[in-house]
């Protein structure tokens, strides 16, 4: 098994995808507040909101342990509603080399399609695919849908 990996997941939401990518876009830090057993606090250390070279804080529950992710907003595609996120501090840095977490809402209707995928580079072949990381990101977009189409 190769150290370079790539996981998806898909997860179908009720929420429109406009809705869904703007809080991970612009408001990612309400997140915390949508699902705080699983995103205790999520904070803008550089940049400004919704701008790629950003740079957000988040602190997470997984596994039974408090962790830490410092990413750097890569890229923003308002078109397909994509976002890039290059972790470049934290807890994953502990196993990984490098890690991306992709996030495109995809409108289908009157749902809303949510691709995630996760690339990485792992320190060595002994470590797990972060199979684990992909079901938290979709479980957080699942409450995240929850909590918008109440809204």
């Amino acid at each position: 098994m190769g150290l370079v990996g790539k996981l998806q997941a898909e997860t179908l939401i009720m929420a429109p995808a406009h809705k869904f990518h703007e809080v991970f876009c612009c408001r990612p830090h309400h997140i915390s507040t949508v699902c705080p057993e699983k995103v205790q606090k999520v904070h803008l250390h550089e940049g400004d909101w919704g701008n790629p070279g950003s740079i957000i804080e988040w602190h997470y529950f997984m596994d039974g342990k408090n962790r830490a992710t410092k990413e750097v907003v890569e890229a923003i595609d308002e078109e397909s509603k994509s976002i890039t996120f290059k972790v470049i501090e934290g807890d994953l840095m502990d196993e990984y080399k490098n890690f991306k977490f992709i996030v495109q809402t995809i409108p289908k209707g009157d749902t809303t399609w949510v691709h995630w995928t996760i690339e990485y580079e792992k320190l060595n072949k002994d470590i797990s695919p972060p199979i684990k990381m992909l079901e938290f990101v979709v479980h957080v977009s699942e409450n995240l849908d929850d909590h918008l189409i109440q809204a």
